[in-house]
């Protein structure tokens, strides 16, 4: 076993993540889809040949991430990586599988070194375009949602496996956005391969066997430091979302820390059952955005990959609006992903109270709109999303307009505009939408927009936190709720609806609680 000093192996170790970020920067730089090119909806890893997730690029989101370091062990249950050959890609967005949605793809490329795999570069996008019913939460199953790609190869030994093209074109909207965007991923996949040879060949390396142990090992060693410094203990916390038709769904959450052996488990038993709408979690989500909260408060120094993951399980009833099962409809899912952190955060403010954080708007806000142009041309746009507030910190306000817990930016607006007859009247921070406390919660933002077409169009909007207002911690006040109107008129429902020209539509998206009693009402 080749063995590292500790100036090796940190020398090593930062190749490798700029490896990672050069594969993800290619992918940005190729991609069609504006969700990825600009706003960064994406994630890229480096696997060893054990499908163990090595490293991760900086640039994409906890569920992308943490899902495709799931979804690379499914891919090779399907494929082992001794069945492969030089010039194959593999290939699905199978949402059980790997990210929990049909519009989220994920490739893996495998790296050849002296005739065998040494590691696959993977990535999971989020494609404009799958057929189906597009961005929503409409759909009553997943067969409506779009095309499912099962695991399959995408290239056989570097040529197209035609019928798998084939299918996959002839059902999108796009076809050559699709065919752009899944050429960006196996480039950017190369692009990681050639710059892991050179690595390799600079250190006599045959493989990254040796280094993936050492990493995976310490990474876990160090998360299982961090989870034996808190008491141990069991706690739970129970929060409640409202969304956009009135309707409400439970997330109640157990943490048990197990001080003695550095683990932890969460429980998700007692949450609401599936949904009828596309807003059901597959457990790979679930499991995605619980292990990013605990890890960004044990220590987010601590590299992000299969060994400072495996101390913490996650548990969640089969069938349960967590962990859905086929053929629960789930584009949608990241309403209910994306809120999780919220009882989490509340059940870790009783062990980490300077830690955590009050609740924020949690998901971001998806539209996407499509209809005609006045020659009778088709458009429909890529998902374009809007964030409210972030809770207050123990010794900061809540950051304002920020995508809190997935950290996808915002596509411009010019380029929305660009790719639709789409004309935006506002775009401003909410004032006064933050929660009070000793410290305020971030401020929401307010988008208007309308869309210059003669023709009805549609609206596939997302949109929750309208009756209940993210809550404060330690006596800091709610954050404001959010409002969606169509010309004044609140809008009540989960579906996608039909617009008329000169309609305009109005989001006022929620503002993050406060942390902490407020001086004023602390010397009352």
């Amino acid at each position: 076993m080749r063995t590292f000093d500790a100036i090796e192996l940190e020398v090593l170790w930062g190749s490798l993540v700029s490896t990672v970020n050069e594969q993800a920067r290619a992918l940005q730089r190729a991609a069609f889809s504006p969700i990825v090119r600009e706003a960064g909806d994406l994630a890229n890893a480096l696997f060893d040949r054990r499908g163990r997730m090595v490293a991760q690029a900086v640039t994409g989101t906890p569920g992308h991430i943490n899902s495709l370091a799931i979804a690379a062990r499914n891919i090779l249950d399907r494929h082992p990586v001794d069945s492969l050959e030089p010039g194959d890609v593999l290939i699905t967005n199978d949402p059980y599988k790997t990210a929990g949605q049909l519009l989220d793809v994920t490739v893996l490329v495998p790296v050849f070194r002296h005739g065998r795999v040494i590691a696959f570069f993977g990535s999971t996008i989020h494609h404009t375009d799958v057929g189906g019913y597009g961005i929503g939460a409409g759909a009553r199953d997943v067969f409506e949602e779009g095309l499912w790609i099962p695991i399959t190869k995408l290239m056989v030994r570097g040529e197209r496996n035609t019928p798998v093209w084939d299918f996959i074109l002839a059902n999108v909207r796009q076809p050559t956005h699709m065919a752009g965007d899944l050429h960006a991923q196996m480039a950017s996949g190369e692009v990681g391969a050639q710059r892991l040879h050179a690595l390799l060949d600079g250190y006599r390396l045959d493989d990254i066997e040796d280094l993936a142990d050492v990493v995976i090992e310490r990474s876990e060693d160090a998360t299982r430091r961090a989870i034996k410094a808190l008491p141990g203990g069991r706690y739970e916390a129970t929060s409640v979302l409202d969304l956009a038709d009135g309707s409400e769904i439970t997330i109640q959450v157990a943490v048990t820390i197990d001080a003695e052996r550095g683990e932890i488990l969460v429980d998700y038993a007692g949450s609401s059952g599936a949904s009828p709408y596309g807003i059901n979690v597959v457990k790979n989500y679930t499991h995605a955005y619980t292990t990013f909260t605990l890890r960004s408060l044990l220590n987010p120094e601590i590299p992000n990959n299969a060994g400072s993951l495996a101390p913490i399980r996650v548990e969640a009833p089969e069938g349960s609006i967590v962990n859905a099962v086929p053929p629960s409809p789930c584009t949608a899912r990241h309403v209910v992903g994306m809120f999780l952190p919220m009882p989490l955060l509340q059940a870790m403010s009783k062990v980490l109270p300077d830690a955590v954080m009050a609740e924020g708007s949690a998901a971001v806000w998806t539209m996407q709109v499509s209809g005609q142009h006045d020659d009778g041309r088709p458009f429909i746009t890529a998902m374009f999303t809007y964030a409210g507030g972030v809770g207050a910190r123990a010794a900061k306000p809540g950051l304002s307009a920020t995508s809190y817990p997935t950290g996808v930016a915002a596509v411009p607006i010019e380029v929305v505009e660009g790719s639709a007859p789409i004309r935006f009247l506002r775009k401003e921070l909410r004032r006064d939408s933050g929660g009070r406390g000793r410290h305020t919660g971030g401020l929401g933002q307010t988008i208007e927009f309308t869309v210059d077409t003669k023709a009805p169009w549609t609206l596939n909007a997302v949109t929750s936190r309208l009756a209940r207002g993210p809550l404060g911690v330690f006596g800091g006040g709610p954050g404001a709720t959010g409002r969606f109107l169509v010309n004044g008129e609140p809008v009540r429902t989960q579906a996608r609806i039909t617009l008329q020209p000169g309609d305009v539509v109005r989001l006022e998206l929620p503002g993050g609680g406060g942390y902490g009693v407020a001086a004023e009402s602390a010397s009352a």
